[in-house]
């Protein structure tokens, strides 16, 4: 039955997901609050939408200034039609002023690919990010991706079912990040439910 191999395998990444990496995340976070910094999401297709929610979290739970580029969709599309889809996020973060106290939160399966022109986008935002000493966190679903390789701390999800690399990796995004909004060290709001 399909119900039962797809939460098995999401009981083996549970099992398996590095929990250190996430701590070390929570920790970033709270530096990054404390010295001032914003947060930037950014993320496409499903993962845009975790980066929309997330948003939500981290700002009301956490009280971290956070954003995200694919919030606002008509300057998305305007960057889009007018410059390019490789250049969004790095030009939407220019105008945002990123700097050395702010950090990216990326959101991706691959985690970009510059040899095969993945996620381009999301690369050119990480050379700026590095470029401008901004940190590079990321929720990916591969380890050899850009993001891996160039983030500062990068949580990857476990490959448990190669067929199922999206939907996993997609979900475990949320639930990576919804530890990350409910870790005592980080959250300063407490849920209503």
């Amino acid at each position: 039955m399909h119900s039962s191999a797809f939460f098995a395998r999401a009981a083996d990444i549970c099992s398996q997901i590095d929990v250190t990496k996430v701590e070390k995340l929570a920790d970033e976070l709270v530096a990054l609050r404390e010295r001032g910094g914003r947060l930037f999401i950014l993320g496409v297709g499903g993962s845009a939408g975790n980066a929309s929610h997330a948003v939500n979290d981290f700002r009301k739970l956490c009280g971290i200034e956070t954003y995200s580029p694919i919030d606002n969709v008509s300057e998305l599309t305007a960057r889009t039609n007018d410059e390019g889809w490789e250049t969004v996020f790095a030009g939407w973060l220019e105008v945002s002023r990123l700097n050395s106290d702010d950090a990216l939160l990326i959101y991706s399966v691959g985690g970009g690919d510059v040899e095969r022109n993945v996620s381009v986008n999301m690369i050119r935002a990480i050379d700026l990010a590095k470029e401008r000493g901004a940190k590079v966190f990321g929720i990916v679903g591969r380890d050899s991706g850009y993001t891996a390789k160039t983030g500062d701390v990068v949580v990857v999800v476990p490959q448990v079912a190669p067929d199922w690399v999206t939907p996993l990796s997609e979900a475990f995004q949320a639930v990576v990040w919804h530890s990350l909004v409910s870790n005592p060290k980080l959250q300063k709001r407490a849920t209503k439910w």
